[in-house]
């Protein structure tokens, strides 16, 4: 017996500064903010938002995806540990990753080139953390 997923529904990447990490990701994604707890919050909305810890919450195509910002400011991500290797996400065409290289440059991120990967072309980068991103197009 497995268990039957039915799609995904979250991740939340653990940052060291919020509002370096939220500008970056505004930035270059813009997505909507599904929860974030506002600065004046009273307590019953503070008791209502408590799974924010502290970060935000954006609205992704396909689910949701959380900075939470508990990390020292010293620490630092490796793919080479256990944990996360990197995050992808997909766009709708190669043409987006080459404007995404222009959005990278203007936010200045570290990057590389456009590759081609046989079945898809992809587009690394890294967010102020360090946590490896990637956009993949896939082909035809």
């Amino acid at each position: 017996m497995t268990i039957q997923t039915t799609g995904f529904s979250h991740v939340r990447l653990t940052v060291r500064d919020i509002a370096v990490s939220r500008r970056f990701y505004d930035r270059v994604f813009g997505w909507e903010v599904a929860y974030e707890l506002p600065a004046d919050a009273d307590q019953a909305t503070r008791d209502q938002l408590w799974f924010a810890f502290g970060g935000v919450i954006y609205r992704v195509p396909g689910g949701l995806l959380g900075l939470r910002p508990v990390a020292a400011g010293d620490d630092s991500i490796s793919e080479d540990r256990v944990g996360l290797d990197h995050l992808s996400f997909s766009v709708g065409s190669k043409a987006d990753l080459d404007a995404a290289v222009a959005v990278l440059d203007a936010v200045g991120a570290p990057h590389g080139e456009v590759k081609d990967a046989g079945t898809m072309h992809l587009l690394e980068f890294r967010d102020p953390d360090g946590i490896a991103l990637e956009l993949v197009a896939a082909k035809g």
